[in-house]
């Protein structure tokens, strides 16, 4: 295993597990993704739960090696990845709010 390989994936899912933190804690959203989130604190959520179901995903998986005992954990870990991303395109769409019936004018 080359361990440039190893440290490029754990600095890319700890700047995700960060961006997520970031979002949750401080309402923060970096700057390129910034005109398309609406709700911040769900994009958040979906960004720590795909950062954790990726690290799972690679480290029971390709990164660890030929071993397949631990391959269904791992594929578990792709699917929480998933559900993340989905999570976090949730974070951009406006929610549900009721409708309020316009106000009467020439009052």
């Amino acid at each position: 295993m080359h361990w440039y390989f190893v440290a490029g994936a754990v600095l890319v899912v700890v700047a995700q597990a960060g961006l997520g933190t970031a979002a949750l804690t401080k309402y923060w959203i970096p700057p390129w993704v910034r005109p398309r989130v609406v709700r911040p604190k769900l994009w958040g959520w979906g960004a720590l739960t795909g950062s954790v179901g990726w690290s799972l995903f690679m480290f029971l998986g390709p990164l660890r090696g030929p071993d397949a005992s631990l391959m269904p954990y791992a594929l578990g870990g792709m699917a929480l990845f998933i559900a993340g991303l989905v999570v976090q395109m949730a974070g951009q769409r406006p929610g549900r709010r009721p409708m309020v019936p316009p106000a009467p004018e020439g009052r």
